[in-house]
C-alpha cells in the first residue's frame, strides 16, 4: 500500500484519516475534494477500519464513481484492490435501485419492475388526460411531470399532494399524480424519481429492513451533497442508522441547483440531526491564482444564507483580470476571438480555453464569430444553436413559407406540430406571406402555428427552449428580407458540416462552449465570461426573489473559480437580444468585485507566463 497521505495538506489529512463522529467536509473550489473522498475511502478499506463491501460512496454521476474507484485501486495493494470489487460507489439511483430489486418485494414491487423514462413518462400522462377528459393545452404534460418530479423529490405522497394544493390547477395536477402513481403500480413500472422515493418509503416503513442495511454498509461517503434533495437527504440519514458513521463532502457556494430541487441547507441539516458533527474546512485552492481566488471571494462573501468559506492559494500571479466594455454582443464576440487566437498564437492549446455564458442562446454569436474566425470549438452540454429542435422546428416554418414545394419542412411540421395544426398553419400561409420583414414573417408563423404552445415558461429546460426561439429574432432583425436570413442559416449550417468533417481534429483541440452550470466541476488555464449585464447574469427571472438572486452569484461564483490562469469578463452597453436592442447594465456581480484586482482591456497581445511548480499534482473536480 502506497502512503495514503502522501501530496495531502493538513486539513486534508485530518478529513481522510478522521473516525469516531459524523464528517462534513466543506471543500472550496478547486481544494481537492475529490482527491479527500477518494483518499478517505481507501484509508478506511486500507488501515482495516472497513472491509470494503462496509463503504457505500454515494456520487451523482456513475463517471463520477468509476473515477473514484480507479484512483482508490491507484492507492491500495493487489489484496486491498481486489477487495474493492465489493465496495458500492455508484449513484443514489443506481444504489436506491439495487436496494428496490433485491428487498422491493416488502412493500410488494416486483423484481422485474421496469424503470419508465422521459417519453414514457408522458404517453402515460397523455393517456391518463385524455381519460380524465383534460387537453394537453390546459395541463402540459411537461408541467404536469415536472409538478410530480418535484413533489416525490420533496417525499410529497399523492395524498398529501392533494392536502397541500392550492387552485384549480395544482388540484388538477394532484389528481394526475395519484392517477399516474396508480397506473405505475399497475404496470409494475418505477419512474427515475420513484427509485429513491420508493427506497425511502421502504426504508422508513421497515426499520428492520433498514438495520440490516446498516448492518452491511457501516461507512456512508457522499459526493457533491449541497446538490441532495430532500429525499436523497433523508435517505442519507437512514443510511447512516445508529452507526453514524458518515462523511458528507460539499460547498454551499457552489450549489447552482436549486431548479433541481438541490437544496444546500442539507449541508446545515446534517449537523442539526447529527449534532457531533465534525466539520473540516478545505479553503487552500490548487487551482487558480490569488488575483481571481480574491475576485470570487469578494463575489461570493455578499451571500448570507450560507457559510461562505474564504479560498487562498500559493500559486501567486501579477496577471490582472481582463474586462472589456464591448459596444454590441457582435463586438463582445469579436473581442472573445481575437483573445483566443492571441492566446493560441503564443502557446495555449484551444482545448485549454473556455467562453462560458449564462444562456444558451447567447451561444449562436459566438459560435458565428468563431466559424469566422476559423477557431475550432466544442459545445459542452448542449447542441450548436441551428441544430437545436426547437430552432430547427421554426426554421422549417420559414423555409415553407418561402417554398411550399418543400416537403422535407412539411415533414417537420407534421411532427412538431401534428398533422391537424399543420394544416390550419398551411392553409393561412397567405396571411404570413403578406408580411414583408422577416421579424415580422417570423412572429406571425409561431403565432399562427401555436407552437410555443409545447413549452411550459415555468419549467427550466422549456424556459431555455423559449429563449432560443425568441434569439431567433435577434437573426432576423439582422437579416430584414426572409431570403436573405434562411440564406444566413444555411451557410453557418454549411460551416457546421465543415466541422463535423474535421471532427477528429477540431474535437480534440476545440475550445469549450458551455454555460455556467455546464462548467460545475471542470476547470481552464483562460476562462471568458460573456454578458456580464444585468438580465443576464443575474437573469431577470432571478431579481425579484434574494434566494434566487444568491443562487445567481453562487452561480458567478462557480465560473470565475473554472480560471487557472487568465479570467476574461466581458459586458455589452447595447445588445441585441430576442429581437430587441437594448442598453445593457454591467452586472452588479462585477461591482463586488475590486478595482485593484482589474484591467480595463483591449484587443491585443496576450503574454503567457508558466507555471511555478508548487510541487502538487491536482486532480480537478469531477461532476
Amino acid at each position: 500500500m502506497s502512503d495514503l497521505l502522501k501530496g495531502l495538506n493538513d486539513d486534508q489529512k485530518r478529513a481522510v484519516t478522521h473516525q469516531g463522529t459524523p464528517l462534513l467536509v466543506l471543500a472550496g473550489a478547486g481544494s481537492g475534494k475529490t482527491r479527500v473522498l477518494t483518499h478517505r475511502a481507501a484509508y478506511l478499506i486500507g488501515k482495516k477500519i472497513a472491509k470494503a463491501s462496509e463503504v457505500l460512496l454515494l456520487t451523482f454521476t456513475n463517471k463520477a464513481a468509476g473515477e473514484m474507484k480507479n484512483r482508490m485501486a491507484s492507492l491500495l495493494t493487489n489484496d486491498s484492490v481486489l477487495s474493492t470489487n465489493s465496495l458500492f460507489a455508484g449513484t443514489f439511483h443506481s444504489f436506491s435501485c439495487r436496494l428496490l430489486r433485491i428487498y422491493g418485494h416488502e412493500i410488494k414491487l416486483s423484481p422485474d419492475f421496469v424503470i419508465y423514462d422521459a417519453d414514457d413518462q408522458e404517453n402515460l400522462i397523455r393517456s391518463l388526460l385524455a381519460d380524465t377528459h383534460y387537453t394537453v393545452k390546459e395541463f402540459k404534460p411537461s408541467s404536469l411531470i415536472y409538478y410530480i418530479e418535484n413533489a416525490k423529490n420533496n417525499f410529497i405522497s399523492p395524498c398529501s399532494a392533494a392536502t397541500l394544493a392550492h387552485g384549480f390547477w395544482e388540484s388538477t395536477a394532484a389528481k394526475i399524480y395519484g392517477l399516474y402513481q396508480k397506473a405505475l403500480d399497475r404496470n409494475s413500472a418505477l419512474d427515475f424519481s420513484d427509485l429513491i422515493y420508493k427506497t425511502v418509503n421502504m426504508l422508513s416503513q421497515y426499520p428492520a429492513l433498514a438495520q440490516r442495511i446498516n448492518e452491511r454498509y457501516r461507512h456512508i461517503l457522499v459526493d457533491e451533497y449541497q446538490d441532495t434533495n430532500l429525499t436523497q437527504y433523508l435517505l442519507t440519514k437512514i443510511l447512516a442508522g445508529k452507526n453514524r458513521l458518515i462523511t458528507a463532502v460539499g460547498d454551499a457556494s457552489q450549489s447552482i441547483y436549486g431548479w433541481r430541487g438541490a437544496d444546500y441547507k442539507n449541508l446545515t441539516s446534517l449537523t442539526t440531526d447529527f449534532p457531533e458533527t465534525t466539520v473540516i474546512n478545505l479553503e487552500r485552492n490548487y487551482r487558480s491564482t490569488q488575483i481571481i481566488l480574491d475576485a470570487a471571494n469578494a463575489v461570493i462573501s455578499q451571500n448570507r444564507s450560507h457559510p461562505v468559506l474564504s479560498l487562498y492559494t500559493l500559486r501567486q500571479s501579477t496577471v490582472p483580470i481582463a474586462l472589456y466594455q464591448a459596444g454590441s454582443e457582435l463586438d463582445e464576440a469579436e473581442y472573445i476571438s481575437q483573445k483566443i487566437l492571441a492566446l493560441e498564437s503564443r502557446g495555449l492549446p484551444f482545448r485549454s480555453i473556455a467562453v462560458l455564458y449564462r444562456m444558451n442562446s447567447q451561444s449562436r454569436v459566438i459560435e458565428e464569430s468563431f466559424l469566422k474566425n476559423k477557431i475550432p470549438y466544442v459545445l459542452i452540454g448542449g447542441l450548436r444553436f441551428y441544430d437545436r429542435a426547437e430552432v430547427k422546428d421554426v426554421i422549417a416554418m420559414l423555409r415553407f413559407v418561402q417554398n411550399r414545394h418543400d416537403q422535407l419542412s412539411l415533414g417537420r411540421l407534421n411532427k412538431c406540430l401534428g398533422k391537424r395544426r399543420t394544416d390550419v398553419f398551411v392553409g393561412q400561409i397567405d396571411t404570413v406571406k403578406k408580411k414583408s420583414k422577416s421579424l415580422d414573417i417570423l412572429k406571425t408563423v409561431i403565432s399562427l402555428s401555436g407552437y410555443l404552445s409545447k413549452f411550459d415558461p415555468t419549467n427550466e429546460e422549456d424556459n431555455r427552449r423559449l429563449e432560443n426561439i425568441e434569439e431567433l429574432k435577434s437573426v432576423a432583425t439582422s437579416f430584414p428580407r426572409l431570403s436573405d436570413f434562411l440564406e444566413n442559416v444555411a451557410l453557418v449550417q454549411n460551416e457546421y458540416s465543415l466541422q463535423e468533417k474535421n471532427k477528429d481534429k477540431t474535437n480534440k483541440n476545440g475550445v469549450r462552449l458551455m454555460t455556467l452550470h455546464a462548467s460545475k466541476g471542470l476547470e481552464f488555464d483562460a476562462v471568458f465570461i460573456a454578458g456580464f449585464e444585468e438580465g443576464i447574469l443575474p437573469h431577470s427571472r432571478s431579481l425579484i426573489e434574494q434566494n434566487e438572486l444568491e443562487e445567481e452569484r453562487r452561480l458567478c461564483y462557480v465560473g470565475i473559480t473554472r480560471a487557472k490562469d487568465f479570467l476574461f469578463i466581458s459586458f455589452a452597453t447595447r445588445r441585441l437580444q430576442f429581437g430587441r436592442s437594448s442598453f445593457g447594465e454591467v452586472s452588479r456581480f462585477l461591482k463586488d468585485i475590486p478595482e485593484t484586482l482589474i484591467k480595463i482591456d483591449q484587443v491585443s497581445e496576450i503574454k503567457l507566463n508558466p507555471d511555478e511548480d508548487t510541487g502538487f499534482i491536482y486532480d480537478p473536480d469531477i461532476f
